[in-house]
């Protein structure tokens, strides 16, 4: 199993733990805005996203309206984002509603 988020239709962001991104769809839902992988960096006390998914492709956080936080117990994070994963040198906040 490995950590995966996609972003569905409605623009919610989900998290799991799967083999495949298609397996964090519920049934009759689509994933037209990506996903990738996440892992947990507690030295920033946020969530890492990065890489893509070969199901549905690279993230589109454009689309990004609300996170579905319940996997992670149901406690927000902050979400940044490494485009040029496994440099991660470079990381961007990643933007939910027009907020940090």
């Amino acid at each position: 199993m490995y950590q995966k988020f996609i972003i569905n239709q409605d623009g919610v962001m989900k998290f799991g733990n799967v083999y495949m991104h298609r397996d964090l769809l519920d049934k009759g839902e689509r994933c037209p805005f990506g996903g990738g992988l996440w892992k947990i960096d507690n030295s920033r006390g946020a969530i890492m996203l990065y890489g893509r998914s070969f199901d549905f492709g690279r993230p589109d956080f454009d689309f990004l309206k609300s996170v579905d936080w319940s996997f992670l117990g149901g406690k927000e994070h902050p979400l940044l984002f490494l485009p040029h994963w496994p440099d991660e040198s470079i990381v961007e906040p990643v933007q939910i509603n027009g907020t940090y």
